[in-house]
């Protein structure tokens, strides 16, 4: 990933409350390998999608959401190509955040607030830029969570059922395909998901077609494309499933982040 004033950055060498970044993504840097800092990081979609896994959980930010990293929480990210994106570093202890990973829905207020700050020059905080740091820490504890978590496990199963069914949602979809291929019942498999997952295999399953479905969307398939390939005989089936789990129809959906994008 290049940023626009990012090149060799470190997040951890400066103290200010709050310092932003444009990034672009190119095609052979799409992927930021685990690492971690001291400082907050809050990124922001701006186009296109990013996709951030912490140790027991992989969070799908489309645009106009961000994902929220704590400070020193090992993490590592993969953006879809050509993304658009905005880092946000924030010093610990300047702004009440979740001690958690979260994904926030961001307001236009919050996102333009983040897009101004990107553009001032992080070497020297004049009056003006620590009044709309100020403004911004009053709005961004405010902004509403989304569940678009999918929760994983470092147990081999779990991580092999999770990017194996990311890649070809189609072919695996059942307990029972899963419990053959491990030669284990689908009562102990079913257990061993809710243990590693705390969600039945039903629930896990929609969760991380959802991430799916989001991303193939945000790269312009249709809603009929996404069904399909994510196994639907049905597109109402879908648009039920997709509507239960985020609150609206996928059309609708990908509209209301389209209307307040840049």
């Amino acid at each position: 990933m290049i940023g626009l004033g990012l090149e060799g950055y470190d997040p951890d060498s400066q103290h200010d409350a709050a310092v932003a970044f444009h990034v672009r993504v190119v095609a052979d840097e799409q992927r930021i390998p685990r690492h971690q800092h001291r400082k907050g990081q809050l990124i922001l979609a701006l186009h296109g999608a990013i996709t951030c896994e912490v140790e027991n959980a992989m969070w799908m930010v489309p645009p106009q959401f961000a994902v929220w990293i704590p400070g020193q929480l090992p993490h590592s990210n993969r953006a879809t190509p050509s993304a658009r994106l905005c880092f946000l570093f924030i010093e610990p202890g300047a702004v009440a955040m979740p001690d958690r990973c979260c994904t926030l829905k961001i307001s236009p207020l919050v996102r333009e607030l983040i897009l101004t700050l990107a553009v001032r020059s992080p070497e020297k905080q004049e009056p003006a830029t620590r009044r709309l740091v100020e403004v911004l820490f009053d709005e961004l504890p405010r902004q509403p969570e989304e569940q678009l978590q999918l929760p994983v496990s470092p147990h081999p199963k779990i991580r092999l059922m999770s990017e194996t069914m990311a890649a070809s949602p189609a072919q695996w979809q059942t307990l029972h395909q899963w419990a053959s291929h491990f030669a284990m019942s689908e009562r102990n498999l079913a257990r061993l998901v809710v243990s590693e997952t705390g969600l039945s295999f039903r629930r896990w399953r929609h969760q991380l077609q959802l991430i799916v479905a989001l991303q193939g969307l945000i790269r312009g398939q249709s809603v009929q494309q996404v069904a399909h390939n994510l196994g639907y005989d049905s597109t109402t089936a879908f648009i039920t499933m997709f509507k239960k789990g985020l609150g609206q129809t996928p059309a609708r959906y990908i509209a209301s982040l389209a209307t307040t994008s840049r």
